[in-house]
């Protein structure tokens, strides 16, 4: 094998597929990046067998074809550490050599035909999604969910579609996130059924590798895994088994509630300030609501006392509900600044629900008053 790469172009693609191999695994393999190249180009891979990534390299010259192993740590620190603008990369089976102008490494390389198979996207019907709408379902839920848990299905997001619209729902028990948004079906794929719960780590790495200027973005379902499409990359993870929390009922049709509509700015950093008094003992601060006004009132003993007042456009009778003010400050800080959210009350004792006009909600249960 033996190319010539554009380095800053190789190090972005190994920086993407990166995080999908293991640093530490008892198979050794796994701590290597797969680089494939053919006559139409350059491919890096890796794996920790329950997620994977193909990446095409831009950037490259093919002089001869092959397949060769990079362990990931050196590798990386190679192509972070060199200032030489292209590498000639060469492989005879025992040793690769990287030359740049100024620099030159050898390093020993593994059996390439160990190395376990990475998906690739050949289905010929999927769902066609929005980049944009994609990240935005991932950052909007991701947050709500419990890695922690025993409950194993609550360590993800779990995807469902009617067809013409997708829907992403996270949760820990404790309070729930939820976005929907409009995709696209191409042929008859899968559906999102109740077995789509895609891991949090997965996640995670979906919305690092999408960029908002991929366009249309392609998810296949197939038995046990999640495979998504980018112009550039395909990813692949299996999915968690578990049963998922029945989370329509958390969203109650209820009627005689107060709805308040609230400026997620001011809101957001009313609730910072309220929380500065409180503690992992006692988390909880008082939200009063009426007369026009937000108070908001944290007490912990050995920390001190808060006390936030905001205007506000709502002069119903006062309710005063007690929530943890890290849980509200998770949703308000996925919104945008400039706009405004919803809160769905009833009274003190049932879950405050909160809304905006672009397909998103969120449920947060409330705290015993007397915390």
């Amino acid at each position: 094998m033996k190319i010539v790469a554009n380095r800053e172009k190789l190090l972005q693609a190994f920086a993407a597929v990166a995080p999908a191999a293991p640093a530490r695994s008892p198979k050794a393999i796994l701590q290597n990046v797969k680089l494939d190249v053919t006559s139409d180009g350059a491919t890096l891979m890796a794996t920790d067998l329950e997620q994977g990534i193909r990446y095409a390299v831009d950037g490259v010259e093919v002089e001869a074809p092959g397949v060769v192993l990079l362990r990931t740590d050196k590798f990386g620190s190679i192509l972070r550490e060199s200032t030489d603008e292209a590498f000639r990369i060469e492989s005879d089976g025992q040793t690769t050599t990287f030359k740049g102008e100024r620099s030159k490494f050898n390093l020993p390389v593994a059996n390439p035909g160990e190395y376990p198979p990475v998906a690739s996207f050949d289905e010929s019907s999927y769902f066609d999604i929005p980049a944009r709408l994609l990240k935005e379902l991932i950052r909007r839920t991701l947050y709500a969910t419990d890695n922690e848990s025993s409950r194993y299905a609550l360590g993800g997001v779990k995807l469902e579609s009617d067809g013409q619209n997708i829907t992403a729902i996270g949760t820990d028990g404790r309070r729930l996130a939820k976005m929907e948004g409009p995709i696209n079906k191409v042929g008859d794929p899968t559906s999102f059924g109740e077995a789509t719960i895609v891991p949090s780590k997965a996640m995670s790495f979906i919305e690092r590798t999408v960029s908002d200027d991929d366009g249309e973005v392609q998810v296949a379902v197939r038995q046990n895994e999640v495979l998504v499409k980018t112009p550039r990359a395909t990813l692949y993870t299996r999915l968690l088994e578990g049963r998922f929390p029945g989370w329509r009922d958390v969203f109650p049709q209820r009627s005689g509630s107060s709805k308040i509509e609230l400026p997620v700015g001011p809101f957001a950093a009313a609730v910072r300030q309220a929380a500065i008094v409180t503690s992992d003992e006692s988390r909880g601060v008082n939200f009063t609501f009426g007369d026009g006004t937000l108070t908001l009132a944290g007490k912990t003993a050995d920390v001190g006392q808060s006390h936030v007042e905001m205007p506000i456009g709502y002069s119903g009778e006062s309710i005063t509900i007690t929530l943890d003010p890290r849980f509200v400050s998770d949703f308000l800080k996925v919104l945008d600044a400039e706009k405004t959210c919803t809160l769905d009350l009833v009274d003190g004792d049932s879950a405050a629900v909160f809304t905006t006009d672009d397909g998103y909600g969120y449920v947060v249960m409330p705290l015993a008053r007397d915390r």
